[in-house]
């Protein structure tokens, strides 16, 4: 039986590490976890707003809220004066109006989507439009840019924040810093911020994000979470696999964070999450209809990772058959009130025998 999201936060804050990296998988509590260590560390009154200050924030966080804070006007009437809409909060006023690191927000942001996708702010800093540059004097039509490349925007004022809150608090003595506002911070949570960025994009954010938290020479300390292998592996090498761990949510709805050694690879690649399920259903003879599904998956990541065209290419002998056999419980059924019985005993023996034959004979690592 494993704890609440508050304990694993508590867990996290008597840690007392530099940085600490999480892996979990999508719907596994991250987000969730950040809003419990958030109100851990700074309660509801030290929450962001307005009456507050930053000067008062011991967290800065980046997560499924912070987007929150930027929101469109799509212009419905004339769909003409697209604008992205900042809501007044002490970071952006900080990090924009008082330190001017526009330019560097769209330079950051330019390098994660497009160089000719240019971000404008108005004046004031409350809201941004975006159009392609056109290498002439021709006027550009703003645009609503995509989910992802938003997503980018967002991470790329959050970055900056970053960047300028470890240059002050980089020097050691508060009354020499450019400004007192930032001495009460304590910890930097960062949840997931690769959305939709292609695998080039998104090693080189992780690079950036981990040689900036390098830098930073201060009691600062930084919880990052994420579902992505990918990020996840640069992050844990370059942090020299310190203090690496996975969340994990339990069928009883509690948790549990397992401190892991290795990289997603060995620890918890999706594919040996996948494996991992399978076999403990086998072992407990708790065999159900989605295992099959599982099944197929794992031997679709297989044979696509191996470079073979068709995932049925990797059954044993007989191939139709057990193709047939998993098709049956795999494939939508056409009526709503249509199910398909639990599997037999023959069934169920046949997940052990297709998982066994496929960690057998396609170079699954086992332990010694």
């Amino acid at each position: 039986m494993g704890v609440s999201l508050t304990d694993i936060a508590q867990q996290l804050k008597d840690n007392n590490k530099k940085v600490q990296l999480i892996y979990a998988f999508n719907g596994n509590g991250k987000t969730r976890l950040s809003r419990e260590f958030r109100l851990l560390v700074a309660p509801k009154k030290d929450i962001e707003t307005e009456e507050t200050g930053l000067a008062s924030k011991k967290i800065i966080y980046y997560n499924a809220f912070t987007e929150d804070l930027f929101y469109w006007d799509n212009d419905l009437e004339n769909d003409v004066d697209l604008k992205l809409r900042i809501h007044p909060n002490s970071f952006t006023e900080w990090v924009l109006n008082e330190q001017g690191q526009d330019q560097n927000v769209i330079s950051h942001f330019q390098n994660y989507t497009n160089q000719a996708l240019t971000p404008r702010f108005n004046p004031d800093f409350t809201e941004v439009t975006f159009s392609y540059e056109q290498g002439n004097d021709a006027p550009s039509q703003n645009i609503k840019i995509s989910k992802g490349e938003e997503s980018s925007f967002i991470w790329s004022v959050f970055y900056s924040l970053l960047d300028q809150v470890i240059y002050v608090l980089n020097i050691p003595e508060p009354s020499e810093r450019e400004t007192d506002k930032l001495n009460q911070l304590e910890y930097v949570f960062i949840d997931d911020p690769v959305t939709s960025l292609d695998d080039n994009h998104l090693i080189q954010l992780a690079v950036d994000l981990a040689q900036l938290i390098k830098r930073s020479e201060s009691r600062l300390k930084f919880v990052i979470t994420t579902h992505n292998p990918i990020f996840y592996n640069v992050l844990h090498n370059e942090f020299n696999k310190k203090n690496c761990y996975m969340l994990d949510r339990q069928e009883d709805g509690t948790f549990e964070l397992e401190e892991k050694p290795g990289d997603s690879n060995k620890s918890f690649s999706y594919h040996l999450h996948l494996k991992k399920t399978i076999e403990e259903a086998i072992e407990n003879n708790q065999v159900q209809k989605y295992h099959f599904t599982l099944l197929r998956n794992l031997y679709e990541k297989t044979a696509s990772f191996l470079g073979f065209p068709y995932w049925s290419d990797l059954l044993p002998d007989n191939k139709q058959t057990y193709y047939n056999r998993i098709i049956q419980f795999t494939s939508h059924s056409t009526l709503a009130n249509e199910s398909v019985a639990e599997p037999s005993p023959q069934e169920k023996q046949t997940v052990k025998l297709l998982l066994e034959h496929l960690t057998s004979n396609y170079s699954f690592w086992k332990e010694a």
